[in-house]
């Protein structure tokens, strides 16, 4: 009896706590309730408003670190760009040809000033050969393209066949790339928060730098709940293939994520509780289990772990039974956070573009993009929900974008060949009409 009173009691105090979880969010969106199928009404937030959250909820971009060149790919600029040194740091060749002092005809020196050479300075009335990218000699004042000069043999001269004859050679600064001409030393060239792509690492290290001050890359553990989704084979036994892990891990990477490890939790609340303790992520990104309800072990899991719910549903088809949680800091004071993704995977799709990835860009530094940047034209008409926002599979074509067959429920083949997810307002947007399109991560 005593056994059974106890079991009673930890169940009650077990549902107080889910009581408290839920009723963490309510009263903060205007959205009506969501009645979902295997729990209690739940706020659906809207998902301009849900992205918001996941944006201003991640806090502070994390701590800058300093990073090799290579290293720093992927990452955002702690702190603005600056020029180490003019570029171009001396007067070059823009072309291969003959660094020229004065007007033609010009008597030959002997010799040719290769890229990275120290030249000799050139007297009046004299020319040297050179590499494009060469530096120009002192006393030069333009660049005889090759094709243009004929050097005449015995003689020692050359001779500018540019043009008509007489015409005294190509004017000053003619194939010179001044220095300071892209910038000066000290100049800003990017501000913080650009992404360092391969061009950053190349303007970089042309302006002289070594090293990059960037955030830090958000660490992110990948979750995937149940004991139904073998990770091998086709699907058997009644048992669905695990899609998602392979899915999302590269996927959360590419938008900017440092991801240490993805690992299957059994379907129960206290293995599922002391993995969201244990971690040592930033960000938790779960899969599965995030309805209210009895079939609900992630709200039970963060009701015991004491998180706190910021979004709890949102209003985006498909994907609406996703959540944002804030889970208790780590041992040495790191804030930590929760994506809880459903586990039908284009649900899951729309939940890790709707609160993942904002959340992840702030957390690494990132700029806020512009979204007029990202919005297209509709070659057709895109099909909305009634009520809520959709995400949907499109393909980029000569007049705009048009909408992909297989977009339905647990379908992948249409965000496979997809060019990006329009986000269609409810009740759908007519052919000419203009939409933002989020980016589907490419190879």
């Amino acid at each position: 009896m005593r056994q059974w009173i106890a079991a009673v009691e930890a169940e009650l105090d077990r549902e107080l706590a889910l009581e408290r979880l839920l009723g963490s969010d309510a009263g903060r969106s205007t959205a009506p309730k969501r009645t979902t199928h295997a729990g209690p009404a739940r706020h659906a937030v809207a998902w301009e408003e849900a992205r918001a959250r996941a944006h201003d909820g991640a806090g502070r971009p994390l701590p800058a670190v300093t990073r090799e060149l290579d290293a720093a790919l992927g990452h955002a600029l702690a702190g603005p760009l600056t020029a180490l040194t003019d570029l171009p740091p001396f007067d070059t060749s823009a072309r291969d040809g003959w660094a020229v002092a004065g007007p033609g005809p010009w008597r030959l020196r002997d010799g040719r000033v290769p890229a990275g050479g120290q030249p000799e300075p050139l007297d009046h009335g004299t020319a040297v050969a050179l590499a494009a990218g060469a530096r120009l000699p002192v006393g030069a004042g333009a660049v005889l393209r090759r094709e243009y000069g004929e050097v005449v043999a015995g003689d020692g001269m050359l001779l500018d066949r540019s043009g008509s004859p007489g015409a005294g050679g190509p004017g000053p600064g003619r194939d010179v790339r001044a220095r300071g001409q892209e910038c000066r030393a000290g100049e800003m060239l990017l501000p913080a928060g650009t992404a360092v792509t391969p061009a950053v690492v190349g303007l970089a290290a042309a302006a002289g730098h070594d090293r990059l001050a960037v955030h830090r890359r958000p660490r992110v553990e990948l979750l995937v709940l149940g004991d139904e989704l073998p990770e091998s084979g086709p699907t058997r036994d009644g048992r669905a293939r695990d899609a998602l892990g392979p899915l999302l891990a590269p996927w959360l990477a590419r938008h900017g994520a440092e991801v240490i490890g993805r690992r299957r939790v059994a379907d129960d609340v206290g293995r599922l509780r002391d993995a969201l303790r244990d971690s040592t992520a930033d960000v938790l990104v779960t899969t599965g289990r995030t309805a209210a309800g009895p079939a609900g072990r992630l709200h039970a899991a963060l009701a015991e772990s004491g998180a706190r719910l910021l979004v709890d549903s949102v209003a985006v088809r498909p994907g609406h039974p996703i959540l944002l949680a804030e889970l208790p800091p780590s041992p040495d004071g790191r804030p930590r956070l929760l994506v809880g993704l459903p586990g039908d995977p284009p649900a899951a799709v729309a939940g890790a573009v709707t609160l993942a990835v904002p959340l992840l860009r702030r957390l690494g530094g990132h700029a806020d993009p512009d979204p007029e940047s990202h919005r297209t034209t509709t070659a057709s008409a895109l099909p909305g929900h009634p009520h809520d926002t959709r995400l949907l599979p499109v393909r980029r074509g000569a007049h705009g974008i048009v909408p992909l067959p297989f977009d339905g429920p647990a379908m992948l083949r249409g965000l496979a060949v997809a060019d990006g997810l329009a986000v269609v307002p409810p009740g759908g947007v007519p052919a000419g009409a203009h939409v933002e399109v989020l980016d589907v991560p490419g190879p």
